[in-house]
């Protein structure tokens, strides 16, 4: 059998260290210049950042359950971010939405300001790189230019890095989409106005809950629901819902269900159905009295009754997974 030849270095190509190797394709040389394919040289730790998901890609975030939230249930919200280190020059404001006109990824305004859309669909299984990529290029972009998605380098910063942990994650809930014109404008462009008004057609009506952390009502045509983002671990979670649920407790008032959950992003989205005539702000009071609730059956490591075990099972056939 031939020996393979040792493979040499393309002629005149630049040498660059790992973290600097742009992306390129699969097929072309490697940028680093070792003469092989991207593929098969740094295209191979590329291809890893592709497939390796991150459970829970907000964690350490200030208001991950929020993040989750905006990112799954709710169709238009903003939050403004703060930076460390501050805002660079020239850049008044970061501000998260739920989604901007024509998907794009982020928005550097006219006045230098950008956007960070958050339901796009992203390139790695690192949801909080991707963000951190897109968020950087925002912030380089020339002012009134929207950023195009990208297949994100296999190495970069995440938004941990990039966010100030220290800020409060605040979150507004909007009825429709009308802050992607600022007030400053003339108008939208007639590309934005339709994205805007089809946008507002779809949007579900969407309220948070002011008495408790990340807890969304929604109305639907059938019936209304609270969906509400939890930190806790799942399988505790799971136990005390359980408890509840066997216990008569796990309702939020007449004629209202727990009917099952959400997973996304390494947290659990217990659902309730409400009667359609149930408002979000009649919704405070037995939110915070389950809350309540919740806390004491998480405190409790009894193990569970036969009775409890089986109002588990039903919840955990009842899971649907988002992401």
């Amino acid at each position: 059998m031939a020996k393979k030849r040792p493979q040499k270095k393309a002629a005149g190509a630049p040498q660059v260290t790992h973290g600097e190797v742009p992306v390129v394709g699969a097929r072309e040389p490697c940028p680093c210049g070792s003469g092989r394919r991207y593929k098969a040289c740094h295209g191979r730790a590329a291809a890893h950042a592709v497939t390796e998901l991150v459970q829970r890609p907000f964690e350490g975030l200030a208001g991950e359950c929020d993040w989750v939230a905006l990112r799954e249930l709710v169709p238009a919200a903003t939050a403004p971010l703060r930076l460390k280190g501050g805002l660079p020059e020239g850049v008044p404001s970061v501000t998260l939405a739920t989604v901007l006109p024509m998907a794009w990824p982020a928005l550097r305004r006219d006045d230098g300001s950008v956007l960070l859309a958050l339901q796009n669909d992203t390139s790695s299984g690192d949801l909080s790189r991707d963000l951190a990529d897109t968020l950087q290029r925002a912030l380089d972009a020339a002012p009134g230019t929207p950023v195009a998605a990208r297949r994100v380098p296999a190495e970069g910063p995440r938004l941990q890095d990039l966010l100030d942990a220290e800020a409060a994650f605040e979150p507004v809930v909007h009825t429709g989409f009308e802050f992607w014109v600022p007030e400053s404008a003339d108008g939208a462009s007639p590309e934005v106005a339709a994205s805007l008004e089809r946008a507002n057609e779809a949007a579900i009506p969407t309220v948070k809950l002011a008495g408790v952390d990340a807890a969304y009502w929604c109305e639907t045509p059938e019936k209304n629901h609270l969906r509400w983002v939890m930190p806790h671990p799942e399988e505790e979670l799971l136990d005390a819902l359980a408890r509840l649920h066997a216990a008569g407790a796990s309702s939020l008032g007449e004629d209202t269900r727990l009917v099952g959950s959400f997973r996304a992003h390494g947290l659990v989205i217990p659902v309730w159905d409400l009667p359609s005539a149930m408002t979000a702000e009649e919704c405070e009071k037995p939110a915070a009295e389950f809350a309540e609730r919740l806390a004491r059956a998480l405190a409790s490591d009894a193990p569970l009754t036969a009775d409890e075990r089986r109002a588990r099972g039903g919840l955990t056939n009842r899971q649907v997974t988002l992401s």
